[in-house]
């Protein structure tokens, strides 16, 4: 091993070769999705066609598709496709007098990113087993990048219901239809999502927040101090009773005194700049 002499030196034992994931390239975006239209199934839609307005509830990620492509004309370099599915949860308001409806729909988003994933043209097999599979060990991978998207939790900022004949005004840029949710998701909300011609059209406005990342696994080498044995017991003392246990438990002063505004942050809270 290289220069076991100098890592002893710094409390190293030894110097191993491990496989681990190592970022090539990596990108964050702040994306702000206007009029981003909501498809809902027939039931619900039933409700949004009666509807007189709607609020905005939350909205989170269900799940994210990844395609990762190797660019012709730019080696090392890769796009990776994005789909974002989104639920959406408004209130439908259908008179003065009635009580909101809560429907949830969902949203598509697709994204584009170019980032260096480095190249690499052998083959890759793996002994690993899988129950699904045949034999995963005949199984052979392409040997592209992975592609790793982190998603803060969206923020829903806006919703509105358009008539049918103003959809053309509120039509976003990146709405792909109905037909692009995959079956697995519509499952999960009982049904097909629906794209009448003649219904009411919901759209939100969202604002995300993304991390995306290029990882191939390499041989490293890195130096190892001890092997990592836990210090932490797992099991509780058995004499500790549930009044014990609550006797450590810190007091929430946060709970009962809400903490005020930090005096060194900017702005006074009324929209004005202190002076």
């Amino acid at each position: 091993m290289p220069d076991n002499k100098y890592m002893q030196t710094n409390g190293c034992k030894e110097a191993v070769c491990i496989d681990a994931g190592r970022v090539y390239d990596s990108c964050s975006d702040k994306d702000c999705l206007e009029d981003l239209r909501v498809y809902f199934t027939e039931r619900d839609q039933m409700v949004v066609d009666h509807a007189v307005s709607v609020r905005a509830k939350k909205v989170c990620v269900i799940t994210t598709f990844i395609d990762v492509e190797a660019l012709p004309f730019n080696r090392g370099y890769y796009s990776c496709d994005l789909t974002f599915f989104f639920e959406v949860e408004v209130e439908v308001y259908t008179g003065r007098a009635c009580p909101p409806t809560t429907v949830c729909g969902v949203s598509v988003f697709r994204k584009r990113v170019i980032l260096f994933g480095s190249e690499g043209s052998v083959k890759v097999f793996t002994s690993e087993y899988r129950e699904d599979d045949n034999d995963r060990q005949k199984g052979m991978t392409r040997n592209l990048p992975r592609c790793n998207v982190q998603i803060a939790e969206p923020i829903i900022l806006a919703a509105k219901v358009v008539e049918p004949c103003d959809r053309c005004t509120c039509k976003c840029e990146c709405e792909c239809g109905c037909c692009c949710i995959p079956e697995c998701i519509c499952n999960q909300y009982g049904g097909n999502f629906c794209e009448p011609d003649d219904g009411k059209v919901v759209y939100v406005s969202i604002g995300i927040f993304t991390i995306v990342q290029l990882i191939r696994n390499v041989q490293m080498l890195v130096p190892v101090y001890d092997f990592c044995m836990p210090t932490k017991d797992c099991s509780c003392p058995p004499t500790d009773s549930p009044c014990d246990l609550f006797k450590k438990m810190c007091f929430p002063v946060d709970e009962f005194f809400p903490p005020q505004a930090d005096p060194n942050s900017l702005g006074c809270g009324c929209g004005c700049d202190r002076k």
